[in-house]
């Protein structure tokens, strides 16, 4: 299979047919239709009380709460119909082929326009040049694998989720290793720009409205994700549902969308025709990250354990994109998208055929995880969501595993742990409170630097990190020096002072929030690992 005769490319003549497969699925021997409206009415009628008072759609639904105590079941049955209709055609995706073809085009000097908007002639030649791009974009992992997979199956990518620029930045990765493009879900506050929903909404993105909370949207988005992968679309969802807040790498995901992947197995292995579903975990890490100050500002307030869509940070503003984007690809290795070892659905490793292995190396039938205790296959919603689990705990260990550790990591750990030292604490409200400029001499921090590369180097080693290419030779001062030109200008807040030979926090929850990346490694302060019952670390 080439790229160009992936499924996508037959996307448009399926997507009626998707839609209603999605909504015959939801409401087919929905019980208690009365009790859905009733749930939808509630959820959104508190919803745009607080958003939108006045609006035409609140009073529409405040009209359909009178109604719903009158209806028979027939017309609340319809009405249930109608709703799951309407939500399925607003999340349903599209695909114009011709749109792709320019976008492939487009995409080196138009991701180079994003990530380093330049203005002489030469360096405008250089922008087109994708071999340049490549030098600042690093793609690696199991490629061939995942290429070999693609052709046997449906592919899943999981990546980590730092950034709103990552689903720009990892459909260049599909395109740079040559892999079929992908749906993917985009929240649908990102098309309110018109430019970015015309590529989206031609690219195979579908809409998730993150303020829909009511019972039937969600079964609409689980079931349209669960028809696509039965109907072979790769597909992309970051598992950790938002952008991580903390800039560490997901220990906890959402995982209603992966569950999708053991329903597509078990209906199409009923159908008669099995369809082999891989999820393939990925890493993105950047030098430096373009919302990081509102990020961890968000993930330091309470506010930051309930806000979900944040539609005033760093990436709504062009300015700030374009002074990040300058300052990303200066950098040689600026992002790098890793792709892991493949999974199946329920979380074990499979080779390049597409088969499962069991903990020993051997092959195991995927069959044997759905059938009941006749040996028949069977749906087992308790069952299917402990394999999702399993997933979860696969998935997050590789993200572990594949983290990048670039310079910016290394230097924020090493600059957290002489400030831990100084205020002989671990609580991180403590030090951000007490946060005295404390001046280090250079050569100290470089030292600092240089041993904690060796000790993610025994990490690489080991298989449970990676170190960044550039880092492996270089020396404790390089490092430091990488870092510190990288954060230069990259956020209003100046993360690192550098005062005569002497270096000093300027930032402190920038530097918490880089050296997060490092925190479910042990070698960097880790406030989201379990606590003892004294309250420290465990």
């Amino acid at each position: 299979m080439t790229r160009l005769s992936a499924p996508i490319f037959r996307f448009n003549d399926d997507r009626r047919s998707l839609v209603e497969e999605v909504v015959r699925r939801v409401t087919r021997g929905r019980r208690e239709p009365q009790e859905t409206l009733g749930d939808a009415i509630y959820h959104e009628v508190r919803r745009l009380t607080a958003t939108a008072p006045s609006s035409d759609e609140l009073s529409a639904w405040r009209a359909l709460a009178r109604r719903v105590g009158d209806m028979t079941t027939g017309e609340l049955e319809r009405e249930v119909e109608a709703l799951a209709r309407r939500h399925a055609w607003d999340v349903a995706g599209n695909f114009d082929p011709r749109v792709y073809g320019v976008a492939t085009r487009l995409m080196p000097p138009v991701l180079g326009a994003l990530v380093a908007p330049m203005t002489t002639m030469t360096s405008m030649r250089r922008l087109v040049d994708a071999a340049a791009l490549g030098d600042r974009i690093t793609v690696e992992g199991e490629i061939s694998r995942v290429h070999a997979l693609s052709e046997l199956g449906t592919v899943v990518y999981v990546p980590t989720h730092l950034s709103n620029m990552d689903s720009i930045v990892f459909g260049y990765a599909l395109e740079r290793a040559g892999l079929p493009p992908a749906t993917y879900g985009a929240g649908k506050n990102l098309f309110t720009n018109p430019v970015l929903s015309f590529f989206m909404h031609n690219l195979g993105a579908y809409k998730v409205d993150r303020r829909l909370r009511h019972a039937l949207y969600k079964d609409v988005l689980k079931t349209y994700s669960c028809v696509l992968l039965e109907r072979g679309y790769h597909s992309l969802f970051f598992p950790g549902g938002t952008r991580s807040r903390s800039g560490g790498v997901e220990r906890r995901l959402k995982l209603g969308l992966a569950g999708t992947g053991v329903e597509a197995f078990v209906r199409t292995t009923l159908a008669g025709a099995p369809q082999r579903v891989f999820f393939v975990p990925a890493t993105i890490a950047y030098l430096v990250t373009l919302e990081a100050e509102t990020l961890i500002e968000d993930f330091l307030h309470e506010s930051g354990k309930s806000r979900y869509i944040i539609e005033d940070d760093e990436s709504s503003r062009w300015e700030k994109v374009a002074s990040f984007s300058n300052k990303l690809l200066k950098h040689d290795g600026g992002v790098v998208v890793r792709f892991g070892a493949p999974l199946d659905p329920f979380g074990n490793p499979v080779d390049d055929h597409g088969d499962s292995l069991g903990p020993r190396g051997q092959a195991v039938d995927p069959r044997t995880y759905i059938t009941d205790r006749r040996g028949e296959v069977a749906h087992d919603a308790d069952r299917d969501a402990e394999y999702t689990r399993q997933l979860g705990d696969a998935i997050c260990r590789s993200f572990a595993d594949n983290t990048v550790v670039l310079a910016t990591h290394l230097v924020a750990a090493a600059m957290m742990n002489r400030l831990r030292a100084s205020a002989g604490t671990d609580d991180i409200f403590t030090l951000l409170r007490v946060r005295q400029r404390v001046p280090v001499p250079r050569h100290e921090v470089a030292r600092d630097v240089a041993a904690l590369r060796d000790r993610v180097l025994e990490l690489d080693r080991a298989g449970r990190a990676l170190l960044g290419r550039s880092l492996r030779a270089a020396t404790g001062d390089e490092i430091l020096g990488e870092a510190i030109r990288a954060w230069r200008g990259a956020h209003a807040s100046t993360v690192i002072e550098e005062r005569g030979g002497e270096l000093a926090i300027g930032g402190a929850p920038l530097v918490f929030y880089y050296q997060n990346r490092l925190a479910a490694h042990g070698v960097a302060l880790d406030v989201l690992a379990p606590r003892r019952a004294d309250g420290a670390l465990s």
